[in-house]
């Protein structure tokens, strides 16, 4: 089983596919979402989105946005360089 992420910023869909687990930088902090995760919405900051799918691991650079976890989908709408 793996996590469904869709990452979007206002200019294109930055990625759409699969995460084993994603790390996003929350303005409270950094923090993983793994599968099962619990509901959230959360803002995020500047800094680095780390996700990976079956070994292989992706960075994103982003300037700030949100995410909304729910029932294994993960929604990142953030703004790029």
């Amino acid at each position: 089983m793996s996590l469904k992420l869709k990452i979007v910023s206002p200019e294109k869909i930055e990625y759409l596919g699969f995460a084993d687990r994603v790390l996003v930088p929350g303005t409270a902090g950094k923090f993983e979402i793994l599968i099962n995760h619990a509901p959230i919405i959360s803002s995020l900051e500047q800094g680095d989105v780390e996700f990976s799918y079956q070994g292989e691991v992706k960075k994103l650079h982003i300037q700030g946005g949100f995410v909304e976890v729910q029932k294994n989908e993960v929604c990142l709408c953030v703004e790029m360089q």
